[in-house]
């Protein structure tokens, strides 16, 4: 009794292991191979519980199908068209679309596939870096660096199965060596065109001043132009009155005028004037009733 007891534990147990090898659970983040006989029967994509041969006719093997990244620890260094090294620090994402050929490429090992991807992006980069400047890599043509690099990469990761979602460059500096000398490089540039923007300055300065003093002195010129017809006028108009007051009244005219003579010779007090006391000029003051017969 005991021994068919024990006997169909050891079946029952038999059977348990080969439906076990028989029932393969498939993740939601892997692909599954399944071999059969070391040949490629079938790849599962989508998640769930499947049944294959026992060991050894089929045997399955699991592929991540997550993205992945590669990111350098240390720099590498890269040489541009002016000789220069630089250090370039860059991470790349990437993810297994053909199972089958990266399975095929490298066993399974994502180790060696991120180290063949590095290679194609080292080749990449130090073929576009050889072509560039400093500045050219560094500014103006980094985004074409990346975007020639990301397409070579496309390309030869699509032939071991793999698909390149992003290449970027985190940093890219100049070796400690050469820093300073580019940096007094840069300065001497700057101060060069610091240097051209004051001289254009000085003389759009002196341009503005001379225009200034041209105007000014048209300006001048135009009002002393002006003046100097208003006081002709003026002049003329007083001439024009003079004259209409000596045609009418000669004597007391000439009463006034000696009058305004007196006025402005003896204005100041210390004035003196050495003059024949019977000399025309004084001939009002000798006689002053020739002056009040000419008011009335």
């Amino acid at each position: 009794m005991m021994t068919r007891i024990a006997a169909a534990l050891v079946a029952v147990l038999v059977v348990a292991i080969v439906l076990s090898s028989m029932i393969f659970v498939v993740d939601q983040r892997k692909f599954a191979i399944v071999f059969t006989f070391q040949k490629v029967k079938e790849v599962v994509a989508e998640p769930g519980l499947y049944v294959k041969w026992p060991y050894p006719i089929d045997q399955v093997v699991f592929i991540d199908k997550r993205i992945q990244t590669i990111e350098g620890a240390q720099p590498d260094k890269y040489i541009t068209s002016e000789k220069r090294n630089l250090l370039v620090d860059l991470f790349v994402k990437w993810q297994v679309i053909d199972p089958v050929r990266y399975y095929v490429s490298f066993h399974g090992e994502s180790g060696l596939a991120q180290d063949r991807l590095t290679q194609i992006i080292r080749a990449g980069l130090n073929e576009e870096f050889t072509k560039r400047t400093v500045q050219e890599v560094v500014s103006s043509q980094r985004e074409d660096v990346i975007d020639a690099v990301r397409s070579k990469v496309v390309h030869d990761a699509s032939e071991v199965g793999i698909k390149v979602v992003d290449v970027r460059l985190k940093r890219v500096d100049l070796l400690a060596t050469i820093t300073e000398s580019v940096y007094r490089r840069m300065q001497a540039e700057r101060n060069r065109v610091a240097n051209a923007l004051r001289s254009t300055g000085a003389a759009e300065e002196e341009q503005i001043k001379a225009e200034a003093d041209r105007q000014t002195e048209v300006i001048l010129a135009d009002a002393y132009e002006k003046a100097q017809a208003i006081q002709g006028e003026g002049d003329a108009r007083a001439s024009q009155i003079y004259a209409e007051a000596f045609g009418r009244d000669p004597q007391f005219y000439d009463f006034y005028k000696s009058l305004e003579a007196y006025r402005r010779s003896f204005a100041d007090h210390n004035n003196v004037i050495i003059v024949d006391p019977s000399s025309e000029f004084f001939k009002y003051m000798r006689n002053p009733e020739l002056g009040a017969s000419q008011k009335k």
